[in-house]
């Protein structure tokens, strides 16, 4: 069975007749014919009643033609999701990021058009599991995730670390440390927004404290925004103290109340999501731009 000959066949059945389908198809009349007969030899089944007036489907044909549909779309669909996919191999790349991505993100995107200017990027801002089933999918060639743990399915290819930063009442005794480290806020609650926004970063950061105090941490207030959070800490002060931790998107905001250091351990690594094997040149692109800025 060919997909011509389905092709003809919902032609034929569509446009009530042979000559009408070739002329729609562009082709002889003897050609359509010809194809649907072999394709009823083929099935053992008789598709059409010919008549010198008419041609209509049997019994057979007319429970065949929605199935010859789904064939001949599901055929389309692949032909257009190749062409995707070899445009995509070498002009197009297709990145996951977040939104508000930071500058090393828009410095990463200069650098790659400085290298590659005909190189198209298509840039969506997703959550993170919304990026990583998009990788894994084949709708996004590569994402960009910080603090990527080991994810089925995917290859992790680290690109720059970045150091994390606390912010805490201004009268705690840690705000009085140059570079603090977790232990010195055991016992201190953490503003922390809910895993399911940042699986990755939440990870991190609970591991890292319960590996500092032996205990996991305090649960503070959620964390809404930066900003919010960082008045609500430094406006709470010794009434409900509480701290947060974040990395640095842009420039460190400035808070009454509220004193910000920089965090002696854990970094925050950002690593490229892609699907295991050799990347593709677009891929590559990306992360010769990467290496000659981080």
């Amino acid at each position: 069975m060919e997909l011509r000959q389905l092709r003809y066949f919902v032609a034929v059945a569509e446009e009530g007749g042979f000559s009408r389908a070739a002329e729609r198809l562009h082709i002889v009349q003897s050609a359509v014919s010809q194809q649907v007969r072999r394709l009823e030899r083929e099935l053992g089944l008789t598709l059409f009643e010919r008549s010198t007036r008419r041609v209509v489907l049997t019994e057979a044909g007319d429970r065949l033609l929605p199935e010859a549909r789904d064939v001949l779309a599901a055929a389309d669909r692949t032909r257009r999701i190749a062409a995707e996919i070899a445009e995509s191999d070498t002009t197009t790349l297709r990145l996951g990021t977040v939104r508000g991505p930071g500058d090393r993100v828009y410095r990463l995107l200069s650098r790659l058009a400085e290298l590659a200017p005909e190189l198209r990027v298509r840039v969506r801002g997703l959550p993170v599991a919304d990026r990583l089933a998009a990788v894994r999918g084949g709708e996004l060639d590569a994402a960009l995730v910080r603090a990527l743990p080991a994810t089925p399915g995917l290859e992790p290819i680290p690109l720059w670390t970045d150091p994390l930063y606390v912010a805490l009442p201004a009268r705690h005794p840690a705000a009085a440390l140059p570079v603090p480290k977790l232990r010195d806020l055991a016992g201190l609650p953490l503003r922390l927004a809910e895993r399911e926004r940042n699986a990755p970063f939440h990870d991190l950061v609970t591991s890292a404290v319960r590996a500092a105090s032996n205990a996991g941490p305090l649960a503070g207030p959620p964390f809404t925004d930066l900003q919010d959070t960082l008045t609500a800490i430094g406006a709470e002060g010794e009434r409900a103290p509480s701290w947060t931790v974040f990395y640095r998107v842009t420039g460190l905001p400035e808070v009454a109340g509220t004193v910000i250091r920089p965090l002696a351990d854990p970094v925050v690594t950002t690593s490229l999501a892609v699907l295991p094997g050799p990347p593709g040149p677009a891929l590559r692109l990306l992360l010769a731009a990467a290496r000659s800025f981080s």
